[in-house]
């Protein structure tokens, strides 16, 4: 085994990694760009280095500098995680030339999946059923319309050397097809590279199911069990399960068989997965294969008592599988679900978020709940990676338990800094067609509305829940404090303690005045003639159970510092504990303004001072987590100020663009 590997990668991946590493006694050498000199993969690693600026092209993606700081720090092997270069043929290849074990497959089978169009062909040959389509060379204009009449309609165009949801088009009809054939191509060059595409017939509602295979360097090939991955928004997954609730035992057993024979056609080593598209009457066919570690992986050790990451060191260091798992499939335990926590705003169009994680509460680690971050509270989420805060990981014997654990999971969490897709990830797992195991990869793009948190209007509940807390929460701070005048008890001079709170919601300013002390209360809201008669009260951590003129309820509450939130009925009320000294908080319309909506980096100016403006019209262009935004001109006008230029890095909300 190995004595000292390098991690090149970063956040919640190299965390994991360092993990299976410690258990191991392997030592980790972690390395990190200037964005991420505090980051956590830093801190838990056994050495660090720096190695170049915050931008991806220039630290975790430089495979010689990163290969110069293996070799200068005596790692014997380097883990690519997921992402950056874990799918690069180049560097597997300059690593194993260099004398240093990659973890991960042999750099031929990259090379083998790097092109879909190569990749079809390769699994049709060995029996793998493909869709039908598409695959050839020749890309003429009038060769490819005609083949799309051969595949027949709907179909869909792919880049050809794509990824990631880019480079594809859904053509329904024989007149749309040129004009989605120019843009694809379009788009396939700006961001491959490279303009091939294939063809291929489009499966309407499909499923998304993968299968995880391992293979070693003595010519074993297994599969460790299905991942369901329906759950997708713009081709990106959102929640992942095992098992899928729709494969039978028969049909498990064929796409494990086909998943075991793709493995064998690229003669694979060590971790990868094989992703099937699956149409409503069970028929599958070949998509890719993914040659690293999945971001869903845990589903797959939870289920299986599995440790995959050791699995790719063991292998990566020359070992056989083990012979238990030579033997067949292991049984599968219960049932997983993952989700994924991003730094990101459903209600802008799930608009990346950046910033310090000013309060980061996460359920607690069990044998039900797994989290796996590479982020804590205080740490900050970076505008140039992935803003992925966490996994949220469950497990219990079956489905209906599991999604009860994933839901008490996702009550517990709370991100107080950039926006989370926390509330969304509720509705989620609250929707019909989740719960009944039925949904396919484009409901959520075609429904959406139905899966977006309403939005939090007064609740008379939620506003009683969140004074409670508030005076639970003083009272509890004032036991602490030695003076006899801290306590808030029922005592006075002048009779019945009376106290003031002003609770802030959005641009409402909510007055409430109590009477009692620990736990039973009478409140006076602001516009409500009735008082609230609250009894009982008790708070666990971040559960509030109280009885409400004699109706007894149980709710999720957070509070850190001024903010608190509550949960009812679905919905995430959140409040600020405002001083009685301030007043309420008026909305103001920069109609003159265009402002950054998010820290990042401005890579087009196109317009000038003295400009006459149409509203909506492009003003500028920004670079943030890994994606561009146009930003518009709020109304018709003329350009008074450009405040910014082509490179600067600008932080969010600062004004970009002024109009007369």
């Amino acid at each position: 085994m190995f004595k000292r590997i390098l991690i090149a990668n970063r956040g919640e991946i190299a965390c994991r990694v360092i993990r299976s590493c410690r258990k191991l006694g392997i030592e980790t050498v972690a390395v990190y760009s200037q964005a991420d000199a505090a980051a956590q993969h830093v801190r838990q690693a056994d050495f660090a280095l720096p190695i170049g600026g915050p931008r991806p092209q220039d630290s975790y993606l430089r495979g010689a500098a990163i290969l110069d700081a293996a070799q200068a720090n005596g790692a014997e092997a380097i883990h690519p995680g997921y992402g950056f270069l874990s799918e690069n043929a180049d560097f597997a290849e300059a690593v194993e030339r260099a004398g240093l074990a990659f973890i991960g497959p042999r750099a031929a089978s990259m090379r083998a999946m790097g092109s879909k169009a190569g990749a079809k062909d390769l699994m049709a040959a060995h029996g793998v059923p493909v869709v039908p389509g598409y695959t050839g060379t020749d890309q003429d204009p009038a060769l490819l319309a005609r083949e799309a009449e051969r595949i027949g309609f709907p179909l869909m165009i792919k880049a050809a050397h794509g990824g990631g949801g880019k480079g594809m088009r859904i053509v329904r009809a024989t007149g749309e097809f040129a004009q989605a054939l120019a843009s694809c191509q379009r788009e396939a060059l700006g961001a491959f590279g490279n303009a091939r595409v294939l063809l291929e017939r489009y499966i309407e509602h499909p499923r998304h199911i993968e299968f995880q295979i391992f293979g070693d360097s003595h010519g074993h090939v297994i599969h460790l069990n299905e991942r369901e991955c329906s759950a997708q928004r713009r081709y990106q997954k959102v929640m992942e399960e095992t098992p899928s609730p729709f494969l039978t035992t028969e049909q498990r057993a064929r796409m494990g068989a086909a998943a075991i024979a793709a493995g064998k056609a690229l003669d694979y080593s060590n971790a990868g997965t094989v992703e099937f598209i699956v149409s409503p009457r069970g028929e599958f066919h070949f998509m890719e294969l993914n040659t690293r570690l999945q971001v869903e992986h845990p589903i797959t050790e939870m289920t299986l008592g599995l440790d995959l990451v050791e699995l790719q060191l063991r292998v990566a260091a020359g070992e056989s599988l083990p012979p238990a798992l030579l033997q067949g499939t292991p049984p599968q335990h219960g049932h997983a679900i993952e989700l994924r926590l991003y730094a990101e705003d459903p209600a802008q169009g799930f608009l990346p978020g950046s910033g310090r994680l000013e309060h980061l509460a996460l359920p607690a680690a069990s044998a039900h709940v797994r989290i796996d971050s590479g982020v804590i509270e205080g740490d900050t989420v970076s505008i140039f990676y992935d803003p992925m805060i966490a996994k949220l990981v469950v497990w219990d014997l079956d489905r209906p338990r599991a999604l009860a654990r994933i839901a008490e999971a996702l009550a517990a969490c709370h991100v107080q800094g950039p926006k989370s897709n926390v509330a969304f990830l509720q509705q989620l797992i609250a929707h019909p067609t989740v719960r009944d195991g039925r949904i396919d990869t484009g409901y959520l793009d075609r429904a959406l509305d139905e899966f977006l948190p309403a939005v939090a209007r007064f609740d008379a509940t939620a506003t009683v829940a969140a004074a409670v807390t508030a005076l639970l929460h003083a009272e509890a701070d004032a036991r602490g404090d030695a003076s006899p005048w801290a306590p808030c008890d029922a005592w006075r001079m002048q009779g019945a303690a009376l106290r003031e709170l002003f609770l802030q919601q959005d641009e409402t300013r909510l007055r409430v005045l109590a009477r009692g002390h620990d736990g039973d209360y009478e409140l006076h809201v602001d516009g409500h003639d009735a008082a609230f008669l609250v009894a009982g009260a008790r708070l666990d951590v971040d559960v509030l159970s109280l009885r409400v003129d004699d109706r007894a309820l149980r709710l999720h509450v957070h509070h850190a510092g001024s903010a608190l939130e509550v949960q009812h009925d679905g919905t995430r009320h959140g409040f600020t504990l405002a001083p009685a000294s301030v007043a309420a908080s008026t909305s103001a319309a920069h109609d003159d303004a265009v402002r950054a909506p998010m820290p990042g980096r401005v890579v087009l100016v196109q317009t000038a001072v003295g400009a006459e403006v149409e509203a909506g019209a492009v003003l500028l262009v920004m670079e943030a987590m890994k994606m561009e935004l146009s930003l518009r001109a709020p109304r018709t006008g003329t350009v008074a100020a450009v405040q910014t230029a082509t490179g600067d890095f600008v932080e969010a909300d600062s004004v970009l663009i002024r109009l007369d």
